[in-house]
């Protein structure tokens, strides 16, 4: 992998631990020659991941929509950044220029790039991998929503795999590098397989 994009919070968020692990996960980046693809703002979790790894001599690609753009929270000291019109348009473009995805704590937006990358891979519009990592317990009651979605047979469990969790950035990127995608079709009945 040589670029992940990387989904997170535009605020810093009330524990220090999360904006200490965008400065742990930057650094695990650039120890494995990985550049950053996010969403472009110089504020929060996001600044603080590019931040990190430009200090660090990575390349970071930022990519934000003009209306967010306009309210000057765009990081201006990116290797580059790409001003595009929508979300939508936002979002396809960080999938298509990354290798892969990891999540860290953020809200409504971060989650909702997180399952829109897990739906893309679930219904094979794409085969990278998709990391999150579960700073202090963050994403625990995430991950038990899943195994519920699971037991109520709404979420196969080989589908919940796509989403690789941990803790430690180097064991996720170690995971991520050794990836390979579930061939499975969304709709065979669960008999048939």
């Amino acid at each position: 992998m040589k670029t992940i994009c990387v989904y997170c919070g535009s605020n810093p968020g009330k524990n220090p631990k999360h904006m200490e692990s965008a400065r742990t996960l930057g650094k695990a980046m650039l120890d494995n020659n990985i550049n950053l693809v996010y969403g472009g703002a110089s504020i929060g979790v996001m600044g603080e991941i590019a931040n990190t790894v430009l200090a660090g001599g990575g390349e970071v690609i930022g990519i934000i929509p003009q209306g967010i753009a306009d309210k000057e929270v765009a990081h201006q000291g990116l290797t580059e950044l790409l001003v595009v019109s929508s979300m939508h348009e936002r979002k396809a473009k960080m999938a298509e220029l990354s290798d892969g995805f990891i999540t860290l704590p953020g809200g409504l937006g971060t989650l909702e790039e997180l399952f829109e990358v897990l739906t893309w891979s679930q219904l094979g519009f794409h085969s990278k991998p998709s990391g999150m990592l579960n700073v202090n317990g963050y994403y625990d009651h995430l991950d038990k929503f899943l195994e519920n979605a699971v037991e109520q047979e709404f979420i196969s469990q080989i589908h919940k795999d796509m989403l690789l969790v941990d803790t430690k950035p180097e064991e996720l990127l170690a995971r991520m590098a050794s990836y390979k995608p579930a061939v499975v079709n969304k709709w065979i009945d669960k008999d048939e397989t």
